[in-house]
């Protein structure tokens, strides 16, 4: 385990050679501690943001690969989703184009789209190689409106066609949600549902006013008490801080989520964080490793941004502690083709499916 914060390496006379030796050994024996069921503190985590340079950010993803390999296995979770309603939001969420109070540029504006429409990029997706299909909904959340609102009845309904005609699993992104209608989720078949944190309790207020933190925690806890699987993450690239990077990772482990969603942030014109200098993509890889030897069992998920901010060093992601992705396009801009994350997948010996939910992979 790290007994003191990691040195920087930057202002020191030891040889390079030596210095990346003595860093390897160290993260080594770090990721074994870990996959014997050490689990780091706040303190230790920020002393692994310490590490700069290419090569010794590199080796700290393979300290993190190796848990990955261990704890998670070679099966990277794909999944996609589907926007069924989108813009004119009520939220005024920094980096989202879907808000009423700063609307992007060219973002669609629809309700609710048809369960037909729904349905067949539900199978498109399967086609594509997704096992988990997410409809996604713009707004606070369907607490909101009555639980019995014609809109969430209508979402239960395609959620039940999705199940009965196809082999995707349907998962759910609405917003906030009760106890009560967690358990009509869990009962039409959803069996996860996407409610990212955003960022830390700290950072929080800085790009969302219109909500709570605890209120997103809420709801996490309402659906794991349902029995449903929590897929929350957050947005890297903001602004934050790297003890708010920690901090969000940490929130995530004492909620016990089982998938973790990272995005990375691609700046939307028109948005308050429209400006916001395009993230490293090796500060990205470090956060990516980090979030992985905090969290060494849970799902990490590749999400937005991936294409923008990594470019061609997308492949590293997966060899820093990613395994899933979210496949096809996005909510309000486009991803790459399936076919090219699959080329990705298949250069680096993994294989695209279901990965495991934390405690269930055997080693």
């Amino acid at each position: 385990m790290v007994q003191a914060p990691l040195p920087t390496f930057s202002n020191s006379s030891i040889d390079l050679s030596t210095e990346e030796i003595l860093l390897q050994e160290r993260l080594e024996s770090l990721a074994e501690q870990i996959i014997k069921g050490y689990r780091i503190s706040r303190d230790e985590a920020l002393a692994l943001t310490q590490i700069a340079g290419k090569e010794n950010i590199l080796l700290l993803c393979a300290a993190a690969d190796r848990v990955r390999q261990v704890c998670c296995g070679n099966t990277v979770d794909l999944c996609s989703i589907i926007n069924v309603k989108s813009g004119n939001c009520s939220e005024n969420c920094g980096f989202c184009a879907q808000s009423a109070h700063h609307p992007g540029e060219n973002t669609p504006v629809y309700g609710l789209k048809t369960s037909e429409e729904i349905l067949a990029q539900a199978k498109a997706a399967e086609a594509a190689g997704a096992k988990r299909f997410c409809l996604v909904s713009q707004g606070k959340g369907i607490k909101y409106n009555s639980p019995k609102s014609s809109e969430f009845a209508e979402i239960l309904a395609t959620v039940r066609r999705i199940i009965e005609e196809t082999n995707i699993k349907p998962c759910c992104a609405l917003g906030e949600v009760t106890a009560e209608q967690a358990q009509e989720l869990r009962e039409a078949g959803v069996t996860r549902y996407n409610h990212n944190l955003e960022a830390s309790e700290n950072f929080f207020p800085k790009i969302v006013t219109t909500h709570k933190w605890s209120d997103r925690t809420a709801t996490v806890k309402n659906l794991k008490a349902a029995g449903i699987q929590a897929c929350s993450g957050g947005i890297i690239g903001m602004g934050e801080s790297w003890e708010d990077r920690i901090d969000l990772a940490l929130a995530l482990r004492d909620l016990e989520v089982e998938s973790v969603p990272v995005n990375l942030l691609a700046a939307r014109k028109g948005t308050p964080l429209g400006e916001i200098p395009q993230l490293d993509p090796y500060e990205a890889l470090k956060a990516i490793a980090i979030f992985r030897l905090i969290l060494p069992e849970q799902i990490i998920r590749y999400a937005g941004g991936r294409e923008a901010v990594m470019g061609e060093l997308q492949h590293l992601g997966l060899k820093a502690g990613i395994n899933a992705m979210l496949v096809g396009h996005y909510l309000t801009t486009l991803g790459q083709p399936p076919e090219q994350d699959k080329a990705m997948l298949d250069s680096l010996g993994l294989e695209g499916g279901e990965a495991p939910i934390p405690g269930s992979f055997e080693r």
